[in-house]
């Protein structure tokens, strides 16, 4: 989904490109140590005295240190990403009442594991400028070659002016399995919504991932990452004389249930949205641009709902600080 998802998703797809650097890294500097070993057992031959083996000691030392500035490096890391986009699509319905929005975010990560990070967001057309803000906690863990998994918690709150017209606030947990099938990569998510009566969410996201070959000195590069996401949530018919039509109830927006003689409300747990989505990236060291276009296909009656049918598009720019 493009929205408050897309943030955190592309944000992680940036961190997650970052250990091939690291381990870049690291094999340099091991190649480096190696020779600097060779060429101390080379001198410590030809000299053999006292004044060598010092020298030795000392150089043994600071790559000692330098060793553990290395490791060190790459145990925290800390990131900033901006980015503008056409509508916010959250959990099958629309956070920002379509309109455009922008938002900044800091992440920092330990251990390429953990990740803590904060965002603000900007809603066209209201006020204050900082609408709302969220606060995500993640961790992810790599099995093997084909198989990973992630947890996450996100809480979102909104300015008190807002809350009766946008959406109150809320808190979102959910736990993914990855799998990699060579030519696709699958992730299935169940996550649950906590606010007035809280909500289930099941969501099934199939993206291929490629990349063109590195350029400039090895330092910049492009990649794609297509994909087709399906979410599940609570459906609601509503049955009155004049017919049926479904719609959804949007677990982080008060709905109102006007049960009556004439109207029938039955809820389900069904398909609510499909969507697909184009990332196209360019990287280059330290920070990577991309532009997300995306086109959502709601699978219920659209009159009457938050949600919304067509194209969407962000834009996004993040940053490795350290």
């Amino acid at each position: 989904m493009i929205g408050a998802t897309a943030c955190g998703i592309m944000l992680q797809a940036f961190v997650m490109q970052m250990p091939a650097q690291v381990v870049a890294d690291n094999q340099t500097a091991a190649d480096n140590q190696t020779a600097t070993d060779t060429q101390t057992a080379a001198d410590t031959q030809t000299a053999a005295d006292t004044q060598t083996a010092t020298d030795t000691q000392t150089a043994t030392d600071t790559a000692s240190v330098e060793v553990t500035a290395e490791e060190d490096s790459s145990v925290h890391s800390f990131y900033a990403g901006t980015g503008y986009g056409s509508n916010m699509i959250y959990l099958g319905t629309t956070m920002s009442q379509d309109h455009g929005f922008g938002y900044a975010s800091l992440s920092y990560g330990l251990k390429d594991k953990l990740y803590l990070s904060a965002t603000g967001y900007t809603i066209s057309g209201f006020s204050p400028f900082t609408a709302f803000y969220s606060l995500g906690l993640s961790f992810n863990h790599t099995f093997n070659t084909w198989f990973d998994i992630s947890l996450g918690l996100s809480r979102y709150n909104i300015a008190e002016s807002l809350r009766d017209t946008l959406f109150n606030n809320f808190t979102y947990a959910d736990a993914t399995l990855g799998f990699d099938w060579r030519i696709l990569y699958t992730k299935v998510s169940l996550g649950g919504l906590f606010s007035d009566g809280g909500q289930a969410y099941l969501q099934t996201r199939h993206s291929r991932y490629f990349e063109t070959p590195s350029f400039a000195g090895d330092k910049a590069f492009f990649s794609f990452d297509p994909y087709v996401n399906i979410l599940f949530g609570k459906m609601i018919s509503i049955e009155t004389t004049e017919g049926t039509t479904t719609t959804v109830s949007p677990g982080y927006r008060p709905w109102i249930n006007n049960q009556g003689s004439s109207t029938t409300y039955t809820e389900t747990f069904g398909p609510m949205e499909i969507d697909f989505g184009l990332p196209i990236a360019f990287s280059y060291d330290f920070f990577t641009l991309e532009i997300e276009p995306g086109y959502v296909i709601p699978f219920y009656s659209e009159t009457g709902t938050t949600g919304m049918k067509g194209f969407l598009f962000m834009a996004s720019a993040f940053f490795r600080i350290f």
